[in-house]
């Protein structure tokens, strides 16, 4: 089992070469919780996620052999791009074996660090069995990411900063994969204040953690496709798993609607860009899965921020619909003159902008001598998109909203 006294010489060791992160209150989750709330922004790390210290912490503590060898991981990208900068710094040689499936930023960003990156199989530990095959023939140091106690030990000092930033802390919401991070977090935060409630939140897609403990092993769980592919993994630790199993109060589940309505909220109301895998908190907060008392103060960790643009553009969007605040309305009108105008007039007196407009004759159920119009409108929300479609439908046109 990974100690408290590890976790701190670890902080002696990597705390120079890398970020202490900001631990700011959040006053919109605030309002959510009852609780002061408090977000420790991993996201600032230099790669963009709390892999740099489990990485450097690793690296740090190579023999002279190891080192000249190098290193090898399979990473689906955050612990890919801490390892292959960290690596490049030192003089390591670092191949990364990555799902193929891996954003392509991530991709991108281990490469232009120096690494050599090797594309195969859909997830983590598809690309185990190439691992296995380097250390064997390449002689290269397996760096784990997450079974591995300096790994751990290096994500636990996210756990001291936290008690120093927060130390009236209560419950610390942490995202779990693979189990490192909560295991190093827990171990250190539990033998300072054994009060403080540790609570892991993962995907339905990827629900290693909770399957394990429902079977009191480490469980084997197949997954579908997930936006926090930074924690999708089909199999907890043997290491962290008793690490798990005895530190952790709680795991809970998020579904993937859950993690785009999180990352959404810290677009939105934090000015925060959090990927999947480090909004799974905030999704379990917002959405009440979490047991909070009156007087709990909460740290959620937000483990990551490298999220691929155009999935924000297209979680925008999506939040924007949840919200009401971008409709699509299907109207059937009259094929006269004039018709089109008393529609787009509605939508402007009522407030509401048209994005873009469609206009259709003779098509689907459209009757002869009726002509369609597919309008997307940006609203207030749900209630005024109600307003526009009563307007419309008072004028006699048949109206539905789509999607």
């Amino acid at each position: 089992m990974l100690t408290a006294a590890e976790v701190v010489a670890a902080r002696d060791r990597i705390g120079s070469h890398v970020v202490t992160t900001g631990c700011p209150e959040s006053f919109a989750l605030r309002g959510v919780t009852g609780c002061p709330t408090y977000l420790k922004a991993e996201l600032r790390q230099q790669t963009g996620s709390f892999k740099d210290r489990g990485s450097l912490n690793k690296l740090m503590q190579l023999g002279d052999a190891e080192r000249d060898a190098g290193v090898v991981a399979a990473s689906a990208g955050n612990h890919a791009q801490a390892l292959a900068r960290h690596a490049a710094r030192l003089g390591i040689p670092c191949t990364i074996v990555m799902p193929n499936n891996a954003p392509l930023i991530k991709v991108s960003n281990t490469r232009a660090s120096g690494a050599r990156v090797i594309q195969t199989g859909d997830t983590l530990s598809d690309g185990m069995a190439v691992v296995d095959r380097l250390v064997t023939v390449e002689r290269l140091t397996l760096v784990h990411a997450f079974d591995d106690l300096a790994v751990m030990a290096g994500q636990g000092t996210m756990g001291l900063e936290i008690l120093e930033q927060v130390p009236e802390v209560s419950v610390i919401v942490v995202p779990v994969g693979g189990g490192g991070m909560i295991s190093g977090v827990a171990t250190a935060v539990k033998a300072a204040k054994p009060g403080v409630r540790v609570v892991g939140v993962e995907a339905e897609a990827s629900p290693g953690a909770v399957k394990s403990l429902e079977a009191g092993a480490p469980a084997h769980v197949e997954m579908s496709d997930t936006l926090a592919d930074g924690i999708a993994v089909k199999r907890i630790g043997d290491l962290t798993w008793p690490h798990l199993e005895a530190l952790a109060d709680d795991v809970v589940l998020v579904s993937e609607e859950e993690i785009i309505r999180a990352i959404f909220f810290l677009l939105e109301r934090e000015k925060l860009v959090v990927e999947g895998a480090g909004a799974v908190g905030v999704a379990a907060l917002l959405e009440g899965k979490i047991r909070l008392g009156a007087g709990d103060s909460i740290v959620c960790i937000l483990s990551g921020g490298n999220i691929d643009m155009n999935m924000v553009s297209r979680i925008i969007d999506r939040g924007l619909w949840a919200d009401g605040r971008l409709a699509s309305l299907s109207v059937v009108v009259r094929d006269r003159p004039g018709y089109l105008n008393e529609v787009t007039g509605v939508v402007a007196i009522a407030g509401a902008n048209v994005l873009h407009i469609e206009h259709t004759r003779a098509f689907g159920d459209i009757a002869v001598g009726k002509v369609g119009i597919e309008m997307k409108i940006e609203t207030r929300g749900r209630e005024h998109v109600a307003e526009i479609v009563a307007q419309l439908r008072e004028l006699g046109h048949r109206v539905d909203e789509v999607g």
